[in-house]
């Protein structure tokens, strides 16, 4: 059975984006050499911030790429899957357009022909 979890207040749960294995010259990175992504998907959002006796919403939503900070947030595991749960301020910033890390190189080279 799935498990769902829901953040509290200005709270968001982020799936990390993972890197491919290999770069251009083909050499194949070992997980111990490889530094954890700061770039990850939004997968639960909280309410919002509780302030002046009102709710702020966030600013993100489920569903957006983000960037974060390299110690941010808690890791968590869920089902087996290790997510973060980090407050809103932890967020620098959502990312907009395709990843470099998603796009295939073959388009790429396509698109410029």
């Amino acid at each position: 059975m799935a498990q769902k979890l829901t953040p509290l207040h200005d709270r968001v749960v982020i799936r990390r984006i993972q890197e491919t294995e290999t770069v251009r010259g083909g050499i194949i990175i070992p997980d111990s050499a490889k530094e954890k992504p700061q770039e990850g998907v939004v997968i639960a959002a909280g309410t919002g911030k509780f302030e002046k006796g009102q709710t702020v919403p966030l600013a993100v939503k489920e569903g957006d790429r983000v960037l974060f900070g390299k110690y941010s947030g808690s890791e968590i595991k869920i089902d087996g899957e290790e997510l973060l749960i980090m407050k809103e301020d932890e967020i620098l910033g959502i990312l907009s357009g395709s990843s470099k890390s998603v796009e295939k190189p073959e388009k790429a080279g396509a698109a410029r022909r």
